[in-house]
């Protein structure tokens, strides 16, 4: 393995930091956490009648505005949709399979997640600075010229960026259902589930 280097060790550090934090959020993930969804139509995963789970396509970019996800869809998307998925631009490509096929539960989703953010990272520290630095090449496409320092720094972003809006969501989930207890309580409440909005 390639010596990892000063920028190789702060990336991976950091990377080990989002990874944590992230997991420890996702600590004790019902599967109604998992599925609950705040708003009508959200992205989320799907058990067909094969009983195998899928998570919905990702809209074109120009939905506006985008629909909302789940927490087990954005758990997905980071896991296979990012992580799992950049591993086509190394040269160990990782047999991804059918990269919407993902959990249904929220242990095994999490556990997912935790295999394909160790596949990342493990590809990212055998690069070493060297590797770092060094452009992609034609199995990247249009992204040829960019360095792997640039595609590990945006999958960092995506993981950090989409773990905050899991963060959010718990808390939403959690607040929501004190709320609703709290009304049924004081006999406010219309018998609503967490996460139906009240004008």
């Amino acid at each position: 393995m390639t010596s990892p280097g000063p920028v190789t060790c702060d990336l991976l550090e950091t990377f080990d930091d989002v990874q944590s934090r992230t997991l420890a959020r996702l600590d004790g993930l019902t599967d109604a956490e998992y599925l609950w969804e705040p708003v009508a139509s959200c992205l989320t995963l799907r058990t067909a009648a094969d009983g195998v789970s899928r998570a919905d396509p990702r809209p074109a970019p120009d939905v506006q505005p985008a629909p909302f996800a789940t927490i087990g869809w954005r758990i997905w998307h980071i896991g296979a949709d990012c992580l799992r998925a950049y591993g086509r631009y190394f040269e160990d490509e990782f047999e991804a399979g059918d990269r919407h096929v993902w959990p249904g539960s929220a242990t095994e989703g999490i556990r997912m997640l935790a295999d394909d953010w160790s596949r990342f990272r493990a590809r990212v520290e055998s690069l070493g600075d060297e590797g770092l630095l060094q452009p992609m090449g034609p199995r990247a496409g249009a992204y040829d010229h960019e360095s792997y320092l640039l595609l590990a720094l945006h999958a960092l972003d995506e993981a950090a960026h989409h773990a905050a809006e899991l963060g959010v969501l718990r808390d939403l989930y959690l607040h929501a259902g004190v709320a609703e207890q709290t009304a049924k309580s004081e006999g406010l409440s219309g018998g609503q589930p967490p996460g139906l909005w009240r004008a």
